[in-house]
């Protein structure tokens, strides 16, 4: 990074977005170019412009019969035979994997919520380097899972999926470290038929839990040092 100082930021839904990482880059001196995932909006892109491309989280599936999320899977092969640093978080890890030939399905639990992920040799050694502990508190919030495309590395793992990968020039991160508290209340009110049906409350999201988010957003800063490599 540092060609063009302009990142790409494809948003699924206005809520989803790059939260701390944004704020990161921005006072960095980089400039982001935020655009909400539609056809035409994509296919006018030119990726020759950006540094960089992120594409963030929905409550949509991979396998939603969506026009949008057929041009962002074209969108992310470009990127990457572009060798155009890219980073999808949640949905946006999801769909890399599955425009990269992996598979994308519903898991066997949601993950909802504060849970820990373990960084492997792999990821202690990229984007996850730097880090003091190889263990991390996070934010989850997602149904489904994946399978790796071949030649995936695994970067970092929770005791049911693989959390993080890379991919070439591609990272996908299935967990959230963007998201802060107001994110996360906004969150909560527009998936609030999700909360009802696992039984979870917004309490425990929020309540006692300001030195998690101190810390999401101290390991989302490293995170983006390592990326910008």
């Amino acid at each position: 990074m540092g060609r063009t100082n302009l990142i790409l930021c494809i948003k699924n839904i206005e809520i989803e977005t790059l939260g701390s990482f944004g704020e990161y880059f921005l006072s960095e001196g980089y400039e982001i170019a935020e655009l909400l995932a539609n056809k035409k909006a994509i296919q006018s892109l030119n990726l020759k412009k950006y540094d960089a491309v992120f594409i963030l989280g929905g409550p949509m599936s991979v396998n939603d019969n969506y026009d949008y999320l057929v041009e962002e899977k074209k969108l992310i092969q470009s990127t990457i035979e572009h060798e155009i640093p890219l980073l999808g978080i949640c949905l946006g890890s999801q769909l890399i994997a599955s425009a990269c030939g992996g598979a994308v399905f519903k898991g066997q639990k949601k993950e909802i919520g504060w849970g820990k992920v373990e960084m492997t040799d792999c990821g202690s050694k990229s984007i996850f380097k730097n880090l003091s502990k190889r263990k991390m508190q996070v934010f989850h919030w997602h149904g489904d899972t994946f399978t790796l495309p071949v030649g995936a590395q695994v970067l970092a793992k929770s005791d049911l999926y693989v959390q993080a990968f890379s991919f070439k020039s591609a990272i996908g991160i299935q967990f959230h470290l963007e998201v802060n508290k107001e994110m996360v209340k906004n969150w909560s009110k527009v998936y609030q038929h999700e909360l009802i049906r696992e039984n979870l409350s917004i309490k425990s999201f929020l309540v006692g839990q300001d030195k998690k988010f101190l810390e999401l957003k101290r390991i989302s800063k490293q995170i983006c040092d390592n990326f910008k490599i």
